[in-house]
């Protein structure tokens, strides 16, 4: 015997794509060129204080640690990850290269510990970047 009643499910809510904002483009852009800011113009004094904070911190703290900068190349995939890494510092990756600093110290001890705070500094960046551009378009509060 046949079961009659058929049992179908639910239809699933369609994901609509975020409507494209002055702020959903103008935060992200602002966030990666100087860090915490696309916080900032958002209201969000606090957050933003916080990582501009500490971006800068570390990014200032590997260049006196004489840390190196990497450049764009084509060469050595090591070489390529630490040039994104340093390209998320923004602004900061900017006046770097236009004041010519950043050559690193391979003598020291110091400077390898330099280059990874002036590389992690421009990941958190990027992750700044990212959370500035979902509270923008309201997917995060």
């Amino acid at each position: 015997m046949a079961n009659s009643t058929t049992k179908t499910k639910p239809a699933e809510p369609l994901v609509q794509a975020s409507p494209i904002t002055p702020m959903s483009v103008v935060a992200p852009a602002i966030a990666w060129l100087i860090p915490g800011a696309g916080h900032l113009i958002q209201k969000r004094w606090v957050r933003g204080a916080l990582l501009m904070l500490s971006i800068v911190a570390m990014f200032l703290l590997g260049l006196a640690m004489e840390g190196r900068v990497y450049k764009p190349n084509g060469g050595d995939i090591l070489d390529m990850l630490g040039f994104v890494g340093n390209v998320g510092g923004g602004g900061l990756y900017i006046l770097t290269r236009a004041l010519d600093w950043g050559h690193g110290a391979i003598a020291h001890a110091t400077a390898d510990y330099g280059t990874k705070f002036l590389i992690v500094a421009g990941l958190l960046n990027f992750i700044a970047v990212a959370d500035a551009y979902h509270i923008a378009i309201g997917k995060k509060q």
